[in-house]
């Protein structure tokens, strides 16, 4: 059975890491770049955001015995294919676990227009898939 209160509790940091994101995206590119507060805010929000949501997806397969996933980005592949996930959002979703690697581990060459244009058109990804996660409870 998947255990509600670890779900709730990460559900509940996604909800203030997305937060934090929606007012990044109030601010113009050109702000963003030139002041390293808001950029490195919304660096780390966003890995963190798309952390919760790996976390939650690894929680969900773990419990349910799903086939274990090699890779960050096959988490939402194996839920998409046990109907957890709809596989629109799954395509959407493409491409985030490779971007949470970039953030951990590419962060001297990350590209802020690229950070800045998945704040500004992909919340709304982590939002849907945060708001399916929390009809599991």
């Amino acid at each position: 059975m998947v255990k509600k209160n670890v779900v709730a509790a990460r559900l509940k940091r996604l909800q203030q890491y997305l937060q934090t994101l929606r007012e990044v995206q109030k601010f113009d590119l050109q702000r963003f770049k030139n002041d390293p507060f808001i950029h490195g805010t919304a660096e780390r929000n966003l890995h963190l955001a798309i952390e919760c949501l790996l976390d939650i997806g690894n929680h969900i397969i773990a419990d349910r015995g799903y086939h274990k996933p090699d890779t960050y980005a096959e988490i939402i592949e194996v839920l998409a294919k046990e109907g957890v996930v709809p596989q629109g959002l799954c395509q959407n979703m493409a491409g985030m676990a490779a971007f949470r690697n970039v953030l951990v581990h590419d962060y001297v060459n990350l590209d802020l227009d690229v950070v800045y244009q998945v704040i500004q058109g992909q919340l709304k990804y982590l939002e849907e898939l945060g708001g399916v996660f929390a009809e599991l409870l």
